[in-house]
């Protein structure tokens, strides 16, 4: 492994030694500070970056052996060190860290960059965004979205322009967008405070929007476009394969709708109802669009009751396909939250009763059944029956704990233990989401500390020493599989986008942009991350 060569200060440059593996990004102050050393040791410091002066001293604990890994790991514990400042972790006899922040705002630049990656992911319009004195920008791209022969409207077209790019390439798909948005609104009904202060960008959102919801706006106008007459949401608009690695404007290959599916059309009521408790404050008008396109939609679900697949014959690209049982159950939650009518209350709570498991530690697209039962416990709408309240909040509780277990079992703090997938980085950050909901219903202090880790294994505390997040932290990844800069030598990463991890084993990572198994962006992992920074932009409110 290549050591990580990180400039200290203007004057000097040193490489972090590759065995000291911590949070590159930095640590809140009151919160825990750990770093997993992959060598020997007793004796290690806290050294200021500037001049080198010791603010702490401490003795490894260990080893652990790390099965995933093969490692023995030493684990030095800083936590008392919470002075802010910029500090280097000195081990004796192994070497000195990456540079990390010790600071209450740590999280809140890298949170402004993940929400930035958004804008930047934004099809049909230009973008432009400077960072560090490098600007990031493409031209209107697929403004002639898209075509409808594949859903029975002959060779014409119909506006589906707008919309987010879905990962390392271009197409738009409504089932990853509605657990995107879904999360994104979840932090928003969470996080609110914290995010109106956090300083985003507007990039153009209409007058007193805020701007997280305007960055939000940009994927619910498209997926508005995505239903059809009679209430169904078209399953996804694509290249009938993986188009060329070009610039997005440059990307000329014929799009098409492809037909309905009803985990897409679930999903669309979940997000559409979303939207319009989150929009009714500032935009009521757009509010009431968005809940009458869900209720359109619930309609249709309500008429055709099977789990139907999209017909993706003739499409190579991601198919998305899925069971409903989740998505419909989550799409009750939604709407009942948004209207308070009893029928919706009563599809949740039937659907809910037939899940023994009320949340699933490990989750993502395919299952959203922990977003309709997040939103069922943390209403405040009367009329929920108890039993089933105190089963889900019980649920909720079990599976923070038991990611507490794994967490406290694993050499890098990892929550999800020794489980590896495509887009398994993006399931680390989606482990923040339960631990920050349960630390809401049932304050512990180890819930907050295994949310603070996952963040800690994506911005360096892993295998390679590495920040997970381009832009962001130590050594992050140069070559991502991510069409703007894909192939294209000379192009700068663009920054604030989370890669999909090692598979199937941990150690199988490489940052390679072709290599689009571990090395993809997409936007279904970044919501995650953005909740879980959102959470503690400016520190932690309730200093739990």
């Amino acid at each position: 492994m290549l050591a990580a060569c990180v400039l200290l200060v203007p004057r000097r440059a040193l490489c972090a030694d590759p065995a000291i593996r911590l949070n590159t990004v930095g640590y809140l102050p009151g919160h825990e500070k750990r770093a997993s050393v992959a060598a020997r040791f007793t004796d290690f410091s806290v050294v200021a970056d500037k001049d080198g002066a010791v603010v702490f001293r401490g003795k490894a604990t260990g080893p652990v052996h790390n099965a995933d890994t093969d490692e023995d790991l030493y684990v030095a514990d800083f936590s008392a060190c919470d002075r802010p400042g910029v500090y280097r972790l000195e081990v004796a006899g192994v070497g000195r860290s990456a540079p990390f922040r010790v600071a209450r705002d740590v999280y809140d630049a890298p949170f402004r960059a993940a929400v930035e990656a958004m804008y930047l992911w934004r099809c049909g319009t230009p973008v432009r965004a400077t960072t560090g004195g490098v600007t990031y920008s493409h031209a209107a791209c697929h403004t002639e979205d898209a075509w409808l022969d594949f859903v029975g409207g002959g060779h014409a077209r119909r506006d589906a322009t707008g919309g987010w790019h879905d990962a390392g390439d271009y197409n738009k798909y409504v089932v990853n967008a509605g657990v995107t948005v879904g999360i994104m609104l979840r932090a928003w009904e969470q996080f609110g405070s914290q995010i109106q202060r956090a300083g985003l960008d507007p990039h153009g959102a209409e007058r007193g929007l805020p701007a997280y919801l305007g960055a939000v706006k940009w994927e619910t106008d498209w997926l508005l476009k995505m239903q059809a007459a009679d209430g169904s949401a078209y399953h996804k608009v694509s290249t009938r394969d993986f188009g060329p690695a070009l610039q997005p404007e440059d990307e000329k290959t014929p799009r098409y709708f492809t037909p309905w599916s009803s985990a897409a059309t679930a999903d669309f009521v979940a997000v559409m109802a979303m939207a319009a408790r989150a929009f009714t404050p500032y935009d009521r008008a757009y509010a009431r669009r968005c809940l009458d396109a869900a209720r359109s939609a619930y309609d249709f679900l309500r008429a055709h009751s099977d789990s139907h697949r999209a017909d993706l014959k003739g499409f190579t690209t991601g198919a998305y396909q899925t069971g409903d049982a989740d998505d419909r159950l989550w799409a009750a939650a939604e709407l009942w939250e948004t209207t308070g009518e009893a029928r919706y209350l009563a599809d949740f709570e039937s659907r809910a009763r037939s899940f023994a498991e009320k949340f699933d530690l490990d989750w993502g697209w395919g299952d959203v059944k922990n977003l309709g039962m997040l939103t069922y416990l943390f209403s405040e709408r009367a009329g929920r029956d108890a039993v089933l309240v105190r089963q889900v909040r019980d649920g909720l509780v079990a599976t923070a704990d038991r990611l507490v277990t794994l967490r406290d079992a694993h050499g890098y703090a990892r929550p999800l233990g020794t489980k590896y997938y495509w887009g398994c980085n993006g399931g680390v950050a989606n482990t923040t989401v339960l631990l920050q909901s349960a630390n809401l219903v049932a304050p512990k202090r180890a819930y907050v500390e295994t949310a603070l880790d996952a963040v800690s294994h994506l911005f360096g505390r892993n295998y390679y020493g590495r920040s997970f997040v381009t832009g962001l932290g130590a050594s992050p990844p140069l070559h991502p599989h991510f069409r703007p800069t894909l192939r294209q030598p000379g192009t700068r990463t663009w920054p604030g986008y989370l890669v999909g991890g090692g598979w199937p084993r941990a150690t199988d990572w490489r940052d390679e942009d072709e290599n689009y198994r571990v090395n993809e962006v997409a936007i279904n992992w970044n919501a995650p991350l953005i909740y879980a920074l959102a959470g503690f932009t400016g520190g932690t409110p309730d200093a739990r």
